[in-house]
């Protein structure tokens, strides 16, 4: 976001780990000058900044006009019961008679009614008009209340109070739109149970979940919800996260396991040791940073308040110079009416929300994904990629070395040479020694187990020395074959000698996630080319690529060399990085699109993205580009309606083919289709439809 517009860019607070998304002070909108903000700190309570409203530049943060901060799951109403569509209501009703009676030859009934049309519809946006006028600002609203004044003086109340009525019920159907943008975030704070149970010393006790503070010990039923984020400490269960991360799977829990904010428990009770206070976990975080997205504007956002921004001006100062000629062709009352068809022909209402009301809309359908995107902008660009720079290592990876392959010498089973490995690396913190055990659960007791680092362990078991470690330290041997094989095959290989003879070598890989090749050949499919960037061996980095139907592989890089090689794959083309960990963070932060894998990402690497997964799907990359290439149609579609209606209205108005009633009417119709197109951008599209929804055709903007 540009310094000169709005101000200089707040900076950013340092996370901490477990998707530490927290809240900056809500920007201002583009065009119109800054005014104090509050910093917003995740709540239970969904707040909704005050806007009031200023037209011309596209709503705010939170579209609803002098509204106070909104009430904990504050729910939209029925369109019957919504209080705010009342002026419009009423005035939309006495317009209708007015006309009626007008019609039927009854003048002064006709008039008042009109002239009630006219107060009720008018009380919706004058007052904020003049309010702004006073501060400086033009908007669409002061277009608006200068044409309604204007046609009264010529003595059309009824064009007037048209114009008013469809004003209003713009105005009021734009913040239904955002507010119905806005009830997905309201969701997801539901997800938050109203109560929990802790455990004391006394014994359990129940307190609202807005009381839970870190390190407090939840007791969690079957069926019941986490009311915050935690880490088991006692039981086991499965929890589904769906309504969380979007993971389709309930997944197995135990002492040690992380569980979300808002995750349902399976048919076992846990304790969980809170992670994080009630009233700010991943659900409030998550909440907190899509409302900061919608303070926050793209490429287009950015196009069109710039039309949008010296257009109030203009139309004023041309609508003038129409009056002038009047005056100066001898025909003032015409020209002055025109001046006036000018003045509301010309006002930029449907540009100014072509994209606010769809990157609202598209960014909070996101979030139920578990796609966080952090700005308007970033949204705009994710449908931009043609290019994605992929980290291995707990990105296309699982970041759980597993023992995937054992070769023995003759006389020494599979199973012996793990017990054997297992024994001595019981002590090891090394990640290596973690598969090994996973894979050899019962194993000897080995003593005098010494380490040399780098190298490996050497321990007595049952009476034998055994050696374990690399095959930098210990030679293969008569098994050199078989570890050139396992190399070969992405595997890290760990030798194991008994007595200086080597009796078994075993595999160890990380694994690369079941969906990465189905990921990657979506976004093949989608036209976008895959690259992975690693700092693994090219031996690993290749063998894993293959599996995965990555052609392109850049290994053995640094975090400089990271950043360096996201630079010059930016020269071909957008690209987006995705990764994890803190080497990622020089890459993610230079590519067009920096995409963090936000429960298992380090801090600052969720810190430097502009995109962050909750959930660990890898199909959710193409989903999201899907998602925003479609958001994108939406809003060009949006932006080209907007202009190409006031470009056709604009003549028609100057030389007095549309009178006021017919400007006011084709304003207003177009401005409802393009909020209606906007807040399509909500669909998203459905797990069990991914290959025929991300097939990457593109769909024809449509109402």
């Amino acid at each position: 976001m540009s310094e000169e517009c709005c101000g200089p860019d707040v900076p950013r607070e340092p996370k901490i780990r477990r998707l530490e998304l927290r809240a900056r002070p809500v920007e201002t909108d583009a065009c119109c000058p800054p005014e104090p903000a509050e910093t917003s700190r995740p709540s239970l309570a969904l707040r909704a900044p005050v806007d009031d409203g200023d037209a011309c530049c596209g709503p705010g943060p939170a579209s609803q006009r002098e509204a106070p901060e909104a009430t904990e799951h504050e729910v939209r109403p029925p369109w019957w019961r919504d209080v705010a569509l009342l002026p419009s209501a009423i005035s939309g009703i006495t317009l209708a008679m007015g006309y009626t009676l007008e019609w039927s030859g009854l003048g002064v009934p006709a008039l008042v009614f009109q002239w009630v049309a006219l107060i009720a519809g008018a009380y919706t946006f004058v007052p904020g008009a003049v309010r702004r006028l006073v501060r400086g600002r033009l908007g669409v609203g002061l277009l608006m209340t200068i044409a309604a004044v204007g046609a009264v003086a010529l003595g059309h109340v009824g064009e007037a109070a048209a114009l008013a009525f469809l004003f209003s019920l713009a105005e009021a159907l734009e913040d239904r739109a955002m507010d119905r943008a806005k009830e997905g975030l309201r969701a997801l704070l539901s997800l938050i149970p109203d109560t929990v149970r802790v455990s004391r010393l006394s014994g359990d006790v129940t307190i609202p979940a807005a009381d839970v503070r870190e390190l407090d010990l939840l007791v969690v039923g079957a069926g019941e919800r986490v009311g915050t984020d935690g880490v088991v400490v006692d039981g086991r269960s499965s929890v589904d996260t769906s309504a969380v991360t979007g993971e389709s799977i309930p997944v197995a829990v135990g002492p040690g396991d992380a569980v979300p904010a808002g995750s349902i428990n399976g048919s076992g009770t846990l304790r969980i040791e809170a992670t994080a206070d009630g009233r700010d976990n991943s659900l409030t975080q998550i909440v907190a940073l899509v409302e900061q997205a919608h303070a926050r504007k793209g490429e287009r956002a950015r196009l069109a308040d710039r039309i949008a921004r010296p257009l109030v001006p203009i139309v004023l100062i041309v609508a003038a110079l129409v009056a002038v000629f009047g005056f100066v062709v001898g025909d003032p009352s015409t020209w002055l009416e025109r001046a006036l068809v000018v003045l509301v022909a010309a006002s930029p209402c449907a540009l100014a929300i072509a994209v606010p009301v769809t990157v609202i809309s598209a960014i909070g359908s996101a979030s139920k994904l578990g796609v966080i995107i952090k700005s308007g902008e970033a949204f705009e660009q994710l449908g931009t990629i043609r290019q994605i720079a992929l980290d291995k290592t707990g990105t296309l990876t699982r970041n759980e070395p597993r023992v995937v392959d054992v070769r023995s010498s003759p006389d020494v089973g599979r199973e012996r040479v793990l017990e054997l490995a297992a024994a001595v690396e019981v002590g090891s913190t090394h990640p290596l020694a973690a598969a090994i055990l996973a894979a050899a659960p019962a194993r000897p007791a080995a003593t005098g187990v010494v380490e040399d680092a780098g190298h490996g362990l050497t321990g007595l078991v049952d009476g034998a020395e055994v050696r374990v470690g690399n095959t930098r330290w210990l030679s293969p041997g008569v098994l050199a074959g078989d570890a050139e094989t396992l190399a070969a095959e992405g595997m890290t290989v760990v030798v194991v000698q008994v007595d200086g003879e080597v009796v078994g070598l075993i595999g160890i890989r990380d694994e690369l996630r079941p969906e990465a090749a189905e990921t990657v050949r979506m976004l093949t499919d989608q036209g976008i080319r895959p690259v992975m960037l690693t700092g693994d061996n090219t031996r690993t980095a290749q063998a894993l690529a293959a599996q995965a139907g990555i052609t392109e592989v850049r290994a053995e890089q640094l975090p400089a060399d990271k950043a360096t090689a996201v630079t010059q794959m930016l020269t071909d083309a957008p690209t987006a990085m995705v990764g994890d960990g803190i080497n990622d963070a020089p890459a993610l932060a230079t590519a067009t699109v920096g995409i963090a894998m936000g429960v298992t990402g380090s801090a600052a690497a969720v810190e430097s993205a502009d995109v962050a997964f909750t959930g660990q799907d890898l199909r959710l990359l193409p989903m999201a580009f899907a998602h925003a290439r479609r958001g994108r149609r939406i809003m060009t579609w949006n932006i080209g309606l907007a202009l190409a209606i006031i470009i056709g209205l604009f003549p028609l108005a100057l030389f007095g083919v549309l009178g006021l009633a017919g400007v006011v009417l084709v304003h207003e119709i177009a401005e409802v289709v393009v909020i209606l197109n906007g807040v399509r951008a909500a669909r998203r599209p459905a797990r069990a439809k991914t290959a025929e929804l991300l097939s990457g055709t593109p769909e024809p903007a449509r109402v």
